[in-house]
């Protein structure tokens, strides 16, 4: 029998004990084993929950416990976190986690960690919510080198742009909405400014390349100044405003890494994700172009990655852990002002004096926006130097 602790009550723990309970008969068929919900941890109270006499507040009484086998952290964050989940996997127990801040800035120690101890740290969870990427990227795909990984992981900013788009709206006022429905936390910072973002690109670019690339070494932009004005213009080109996270494998074997808003032609498949739909676009150099799709966040979608987690975990499948990171690779990091694309570019009325033309142009007319050659911001910084800037966003080419 394998016996699971739960640690945090929130969204997706909650979530995970739903699924361990509702579809015990099938999980533990799965898992060749029956598996069973023992603990839940949480320093709050719940005398109204189904599982009122799981909880505990104590960890020591989960750590200590020879019975449980498999911890799920759901707690977020890298205090009690990263405490909880060094201790389970040092007392001989796997530990399953959604948490994208702890694996993306110590992933590379946990699973070490892991494997010193004989048991396995999986967070399929962490990166796209419910939509199977960590596995295929580090099994299905373990035959191809790859080359690029360029994705929109965050529901948030994903729902914001939608809502600015259908319901023209700016962008403060979608926010408030995403707020209202529960798609956003009342401090959004993370997922406006592009962090969140961030660490789910390391996560992925960390398994897809085999070593651990941190969240300071991701150069990051939020969608905090796209305007309504941007969103226009990107209608008027066929095309829609998305934040991306991108990992590009340079011919050296760099990588370059960063999270910014992109303008996406709707031919791509990555223009037409709506709400809070996630999807991650993996090149590699024998499959080509595939992509993951459905929704990235969310108590059941997101537990349902989470408790798949807990049936390999279960099953004893080493093989079904992650490969170890190796370390840090700063050298292997190519900074972000050396890679060049398309840009669009939006100046203020009257920054071009009369019968000026930018280089980056042909007939350009003053207040309307136009899409550049390929070139590195630098580039374009030069070629703007003394005009009045109103947007400039990176086009996905």
């Amino acid at each position: 029998m394998v016996k699971v602790a739960v640690l945090g009550y929130g969204v997706v723990g909650s979530g995970v004990a739903e699924v361990i309970t509702g579809n015990g008969a099938g999980i533990s068929k799965r898992a060749d084993d029956l598996i069973e919900l023992k603990y839940i941890l949480d320093v709050r109270a719940f005398p109204d929950s189904p599982f009122a006499d799981k909880f505990v507040n104590d960890f020591a009484v989960i750590e200590n416990d020879p019975e449980v086998n498999v911890v799920v952290e759901t707690i977020g964050g890298v205090g009690a976190a990263l405490d909880f989940t060094e201790r389970a996997l040092k007392a001989g127990k796997s530990v399953v986690s959604s948490n994208k801040e702890l694996v993306a800035t110590h992933g590379r120690r946990l699973l070490d960690l892991a494997a010193e101890n004989g048991v396995v740290y999986l967070f399929e969870a962490s990166v796209g919510g419910g939509i199977p990427i960590l596995r295929p990227l580090s099994v299905c795909m373990a035959a191809n080198e790859i080359m690029e990984i360029c994705g929109i992981v965050n529901g948030t900013a994903n729902y914001i742009f939608t809502r600015m788009v259908q319901d023209a709206i700016p962008f403060e006022e979608a926010l408030k909405g995403a707020q209202a429905n529960g798609y956003a936390e009342q401090d959004p910072t993370a997922d406006v400014e592009g962090m969140d973002t961030c660490r789910k690109l390391c996560i992925l670019s960390s398994i897809a390349n085999g070593w651990h690339l941190l969240p300071e070494q991701v150069p990051t932009k939020g969608i905090t100044k796209i305007t309504l004005a941007d969103e226009a213009y990107a209608a008027a080109g066929n095309y829609r405003i998305k934040l991306l996270g991108r990992a590009i494998v340079q011919e050296d074997g760099s990588v370059c890494p960063f999270v910014e808003p992109h303008f996406v032609s709707l031919q791509d498949p990555l223009g037409g994700v709506e709400d809070v739909f996630n999807a991650i676009k993996v090149k590699g150099n024998a499959v080509g172009d595939v992509m993951f799709y459905g929704r990235g966040a969310g108590k059941l979608p997101t537990a349902s990655a989470v408790v798949a987690d807990v049936i390999a975990a279960a099953r004893k499948l080493n093989r079904s852990g992650y490969q170890a990171w190796q370390p840090n690779r700063p050298e292997a990091v190519m900074p972000v002002d050396q890679f060049a694309s398309p840009w669009f570019v939006r100046l203020a009325q009257g920054s071009l004096e009369a019968g000026e033309k930018l280089t980056i142009s042909e007939g350009a007319p003053e207040e309307s926006g136009w899409i550049t050659p390929a070139m590195t911001r630098p580039q374009l910084d030069e070629v703007l130097a003394g005009k009045e800037v109103l947007a400039v966003i990176r086009v996905l080419d």
